[in-house]
């Protein structure tokens, strides 16, 4: 198969970030610059292998694909690409010794990689997966470069050029294959995940028009924690203390915003705030949580259907099985039809705490989605909802903000006590509390004196942890775990 392309011929005017990469001992070079035009570029460079060794290369794989047509090869049947790789490894070494008889072992496998992922592995994409600063890696079609999302940058061009359709296409049945998934004419779109976790869409033209696509939203290595949240200025202190009094006492919170708004991440941050000694339920479509090990976890996963139609595992299966597990706590991944809504209010009105995500941009739109067609559940039942927190992300900047807290009224309407201030990049106190303090007041006793004490103390350990920088998910969880025990002993 003829290997990806990388494109060097554009001219940069403004360097803005240069860094190195390391893939199975081979060093990447990434240059990321302006051009004469003012669009964002990123180049990626192998730096351990010369023209003239890629030339050779080039000679090695079509020999190789010659002695093995790889166009054959029907992923679905062979098993994983991993085990794929391994059954051509030692035949492509063989090949290498024959045109490079003087390299040493770390070169030859250096060589032989490069040869495995370009020929049967996703080529350069696996590059891209290593860089642990890029979000999204975007495939639009054989006719342009691939678009990656950069944390620091946002969307950026990359030098890579996937050469043809068919490619694009054999890299979907390669990810599909891998998780028991097929993408084909009859099914020209798929939904599955790396085996590393990271989610992945592909589509098939004609069903998109310029050709096929790939999308790949990258798992996070190291997921995010409350420090991130108060180091990056997501959320501020007393944002982020008042979710953890809700989290404490048992309060339900929907987390709800827009596409890559960090839903999730704030989902993952809200479970960290969780008592150890309860028991948690997760329920997600593909698995992305990432919880401290000090919590009574149980994580379910949805399962499709297979070939047959039969054996599918939807999210309403396992909401329903979750209330049969003597659960404390139930996180769902996100809530996107009636019947799901129903079955998580129902949970919350007897008497769970249950956390989950919802697409919507603000706490108006939250409760109109909710109480309208499709979803259409009834305005009353959101009382059950302890708090409403809403993530947003300034796609100008990139940067995720906590955009309001609210609490639910009586009525169902929302009351928002803090709301993201855009000029000072803050979050800032809109209305006193009319249901949270008198909520916790009937069931704990607390006055308003000693919330507010309970507040500050709780702010006082978050500014530990950003001066600490305790960013670790388990040591977060097990400063939680102390302040717990210590609560403990004292009442």
């Amino acid at each position: 198969m003829q290997e990806p392309l990388i494109n060097t011929q554009t001219g940069a005017e403004k360097k803005l970030d240069s860094y190195q990469i390391e893939i199975e001992n081979q060093v990447i070079d990434i240059n990321i610059f302006l051009d004469r035009e003012g669009f964002s570029h990123y180049n990626l460079s192998i730096k351990n292998i010369t023209k003239s060794t890629r030339i050779v290369l080039d000679k090695i794989r079509e020999e190789f694909i010659s002695q093995i047509n790889i166009g054959t090869i029907d992923f679905s049947e062979e098993g994983s690409a991993a085990t794929i790789k391994d059954r051509f490894k030692q035949e492509i070494f063989i090949l290498i010794k024959r045109y490079f008889p003087r390299t040493d072992k770390r070169t030859s496998d250096l060589l032989v990689n490069e040869l495995l992922r370009q020929n049967i592995g996703l080529g350069d994409i696996e590059i891209l997966l290593k860089d642990d600063f890029l979000e999204e890696i975007v495939v639009n079609g054989a006719q342009e470069p691939i678009w990656i999302y950069h944390k620091k940058h946002g969307w950026l061009k990359t030098n890579i050029i996937i050469p043809t359709e068919k490619r694009i296409r054999h890299y979907s049945t390669v990810i599909g294959s891998d998780v028991g998934k097929e993408i084909t004419m009859l099914k020209p779109l798929m939904d599955a995940h790396l085996l590393s976790g990271d989610r992945v869409n592909a589509t098939l033209h004609p069903i998109s028009s310029n050709g096929n696509t790939i999308t790949i939203r990258k798992f996070a290595t190291r997921p995010w924690t409350i420090t991130d949240f108060l180091k990056a200025g997501t959320i501020s202190f007393p944002g982020a203390a008042i979710i953890w009094l809700a989290v404490e006492n048992e309060m339900s919170i929907l987390i709800s915003g827009g596409t890559g708004s960090g839903k999730t991440s704030m989902l993952n941050v809200v479970a960290s705030f969780m008592p150890i000694n309860q028991r948690v339920i997760s329920i997600e479509d593909t698995r992305e949580l990432q919880l401290p090990r000090e919590l009574h976890w149980v994580p379910l996963e949805t399962r499709i259907a297979n070939p047959e139609g039969k054996g599918e595992i939807t999210m309403l299966d396992l909401v329903i099985n979750s209330l049969r597990m003597r659960p404390d706590r139930i996180i769902m991944g996100e809530v996107r039809r009636k019947a799901e809504a129903e079955v998580l209010f129902e949970a919350m009105h007897t008497g769970h705490s249950v956390y989950g995500t919802f697409h919507a941009n603000n706490v108006k739109e939250t409760i109109d989605r909710l109480t309208n067609p499709p979803i259409d559940v009834p305005k009353l039942t959101l009382t059950a909802l302890g708090l409403i927190v809403v993530q947003t992300r300034n796609r100008r900047t990139g940067k995720r903000r906590t955009l309001q807290i609210a609490e639910i009224l009586p009525t169902g309407d929302a009351n928002v006590i803090m709301q993201f201030d855009v000029n000072r990049d803050s979050l800032v106190n809109m209305n006193d509390s009319k249901t949270m303090l008198d909520t916790l007041k009937l069931y704990t006793g607390l006055s308003k004196s000693q919330v507010e004490a309970d507040m500050n103390e709780k702010i006082k350990i978050l500014k530990y942890l950003v001066k600490e920088n305790i960013i670790d998910i388990n040591k977060v969880g097990a400063i939680f775990r102390q302040y717990y025990n210590k609560k403990m002993r004292r009442s």
